[in-house]
């Protein structure tokens, strides 16, 4: 038996592009009806681009926007920028929040990557002790030879802005050890990631 106060039901989503026309312009789509784009967000078409949640490549609203940026850039700029450089972070605004970036573990298996892994519950941070919020806890997975960190998790109060930080970090391809020894602000949520990340082990010890 499982006792909880609410239930979230996720049944997906479904693009509505069913009347726009795309099969007299010949515009492929996938088996769930989602428009087929390139790394450039170009769909088969040339001069044919799809953003947004009708390409599949994100479904949110920064995303959205992301596509935007990649295709202005690439056409106004004479830049070179792709979707597979963009880091995906998201949240759910759940109670405690959700905050994500990267991969999951389920991700880092699946690939064979050899990682670290470190878990901290939120009765660790200050802040959510002092909210009396202590509900979660924090997760990081980390490659052990590039020291770049792979992905992570904030579950508590306030993960949905923590989780930025190491958003940022993996976007500047900063090593975790340097991230180690920071000195974040007290007390915040925050301050708890260099603690996460000293303790970062092998997979199988973690």
């Amino acid at each position: 038996m499982i006792l909880g106060s609410d239930v979230l039901l996720a049944v997906g989503r479904r693009p509505n592009t069913d009347d726009l026309g795309l099969d007299r312009a010949g515009v492929a789509l996938d088996p769930r009806g989602y428009i087929m784009v390139d790394e450039s967000l170009q769909t088969n078409i040339t001069g044919i681009w799809a953003l947004g949640d009708c390409n599949g490549r994100g479904a949110f609203t920064h995303t959205s926007y992301n596509d935007y940026e990649i295709v202005a850039a690439n056409l106004l700029d004479g830049d070179k920028r792709h979707v597979c450089d963009r880091v995906l972070g998201y949240a759910l605004f759940i109670d405690p929040p959700l905050g994500r970036v990267g991969m999951t573990e389920a991700q880092v298996r699946a690939r064979g990557l050899p990682y670290l892994s470190s878990t901290r519950p939120m009765t660790r941070v200050g802040r959510a002790v002092e909210k009396d919020e202590i509900l979660g806890f924090m997760k990081v997975l980390a490659d052990p030879s590039t020291k770049q960190i792979l992905g992570a998790s904030i579950l508590g109060t306030n993960g949905d802005e923590a989780i930025h930080g190491i958003l940022d970090a993996i976007n500047a391809k900063t090593p975790y050890d340097q991230l180690r020894w920071a000195v974040p602000i007290h007390p915040t949520v925050s301050e708890l990631i260099p603690t996460l990340l000293l303790g970062l082990q092998p997979a199988s010890a973690a």
